[in-house]
């Protein structure tokens, strides 16, 4: 088949091309690096007049008109090479707004995919309008909502979640799903609010290209060394203010046991080496199921603190820890690191589970062949 993938997330689609790759299908990535992180991509978007002085006027006219440069400005690099993009048998958008543009030209690209391609499917892989609904209707759902009905995130910092429950982004939510195939949940978070919609097709869990990681059992020397990535703007998203507190005591405590790394803002390709010595990763909290970002780490054999509640336990039939359940609670989380500080063995015996766990479940070409065969039945 010849398939078009839309949009990246934490090297999503770029894990599902690779394993689509394999089974002998045609693949094309159209999307942007997704911010500093820097993920390939086919045919790169651009996000422009996004700093300085440009930036101001993009928001005085904005206002003043209601005019949004950066959304026709991405407009018009989709429509300059718009031939690139039709005759596909499958386009996957990975989001509700993929494009990151406003209602009007959000619409006037998809317009353009839905009519010139066989089957356009969806991903809830992250923020979008029945999501984020569903988390401020049920703020007792751990999720991202709740840091913000906490108070910890200002509403500014909060747009690109906010936006969803805007009338033109529900609008777009509607739009979508009228035109599409279906939607496919990539964990657990996502498949909570979409149970019973009939255009929902099930989940299936993101892929792990095991090719880019080979197995390599940890070694535990001197120190037991612990690793924590910041992307300072999702802080409070992810739970880092939890971390960082956790850790400060955890430094205290055992001087002469860990060896604490903390970076922020990182380039994806430096941050994975960054981290390749760790033996315990903090990812974030809020939420069901891992991200992308622990699932590498877990396939490096690694023990993550991350997403893995006893509804994901239970999803996946799980008998034994494969990742620590972050939570939303200091003493909570100084005392599961320090029972894994004073119990080395329980790390290297998580790790070997969680590599176990990726290989079963997370497999990039087995997942590869799951989407084939929703897209064909569909």
């Amino acid at each position: 088949m010849k398939i078009l993938l839309v949009g990246e997330y934490s090297r999503l689609h770029n894990s599902l091309k690779e394993g689509l790759q394999k089974l002998g299908h045609e693949v094309v990535l159209l999307g942007f690096n997704d911010g500093f992180k820097n993920y390939p991509v086919d045919f790169q978007l651009v996000k422009k007049w996004d700093s300085g002085l440009l930036k101001k006027m993009k928001i005085g006219v904005l206002k003043l008109t209601g005019f949004d440069f950066s959304s026709f400005l991405i407009y018009k690099q989709f429509w300059k090479n718009r031939n690139q993009f039709k005759d596909f048998d499958i386009v996957q958008l990975i989001n509700e707004n993929s494009f990151f543009c406003n209602y009007h030209f959000e619409k006037k690209i998809l317009d353009f995919l839905f009519q010139n391609n066989k089957k356009v499917f969806l991903l809830s892989a992250g923020d979008d309008f029945m999501y984020v609904d569903y988390n401020f209707k049920h703020p007792e759902n751990p999720s991202i909502v709740q840091p913000y009905l906490k108070g910890k995130i200002k509403d500014k910092n909060f747009i690109n979640v906010l936006k969803y429950r805007t009338k033109e982004f529900e609008k777009l939510h509607h739009y979508i799903y009228k035109n599409i195939k279906g939607v496919i949940a990539t964990d657990i978070d996502y498949q909570i609010p979409l149970e019973n919609h009939p255009k929902y097709l099930g989940l299936i869990p993101a892929p792990i290209n095991l090719e880019k990681f080979p197995k390599n059992e940890m070694k535990i020397g001197s120190k037991i060394e612990i690793f924590h990535g910041i992307n300072r703007e999702s802080y409070f998203k992810k739970g880092n203010n939890y971390f960082e507190t956790a850790l400060k005591i955890i430094a205290k405590k055992y001087p002469e046991k860990v060896s604490i790394s903390i970076v922020e803002n990182v380039p994806y390709s430096k941050y994975i080496q960054l981290y390749n010595k760790a033996h315990i990763v903090l990812d974030q909290l809020y939420g069901h199921d891992q991200g992308s970002n622990a699932l590498e780490a877990m396939t490096k054999g690694k023990v993550v603190f991350t997403n893995a509640s006893s509804i994901f336990e239970k999803h996946y039939q799980l008998s034994e820890k494969v990742a620590i359940n972050a939570l939303p609670n200091i003493d909570y989380l100084v005392e599961k690191l320090t029972y894994l500080i004073e119990n080395p063995e329980e790390i290297l015996a998580i790790g070997k589970r969680a590599r176990t766990f990726i290989e079963e479940v997370h497999n990039a070409e087995k997942i590869a062949n799951q989407y084939v065969e929703v897209w064909e039945k569909n």
